[in-house]
């Protein structure tokens, strides 16, 4: 048994799940009472959701119709990163929500070190935006993903390329 297994620890969101988070949120925010004339609008680039709206009042609910639609759509909150509150024309407020995505290279030698320090067997190495974990055996990398599991991060994390 001289194969190694490996796995990749990622933070990444399914683009077309946001897609389909903004589009129930905004059949949502045109439906409900206290939304419905506010003309708000959620704009998606590609790094970012821009929220246009009437007051800090209804941007709190749109943030909260959002927040609920992504949970059900299994979306986590951590790739959101609410900006601060602008001022827009019309006395209206506009915010820009960055998108979270890739490991930091701080948080990937804290996941790394947090792997080396607790387990002897695995090793972890820091490849771009994603940190690769690789032993001999499977059971160790089970492990080794319930250590990772158990921390709370400041990003979403996946793990993929289970081989």
């Amino acid at each position: 048994m001289a194969s190694t297994y490996s796995f990749d620890i990622v933070s990444d969101f399914d683009r077309q799940e946001l897609v389909n988070t903004l589009d129930q949120a905004r059949r949502e925010i045109g439906s409900r009472y206290d939304l419905k004339d506010t003309d708000t609008t959620l704009d998606l680039s590609d790094d970012s959701i821009t929220v246009e709206t009437a007051s800090d009042m209804t941007l709190d609910a749109v943030h909260t119709v959002l927040q609920t639609k992504a949970a059900k759509r299994e979306l986590s909150m951590k790739i959101f990163d609410f900006g601060k509150v602008e001022s827009a024309s019309g006395n209206r407020v506009r915010q820009e929500v960055k998108l979270q995505k890739g490991i930091s290279q701080d948080i990937a030698k804290q996941i790394s070190k947090l792997i080396r320090d607790n387990m002897k067997k695995v090793q972890a190495s820091i490849q771009g935006d994603a940190v690769r974990v690789s032993a001999k055996s499977k059971d160790d990398l089970q492990e080794a993903m319930q250590l990772v599991r158990a921390e709370d991060w400041p990003v979403a994390l996946q793990f993929t390329n289970y081989r």
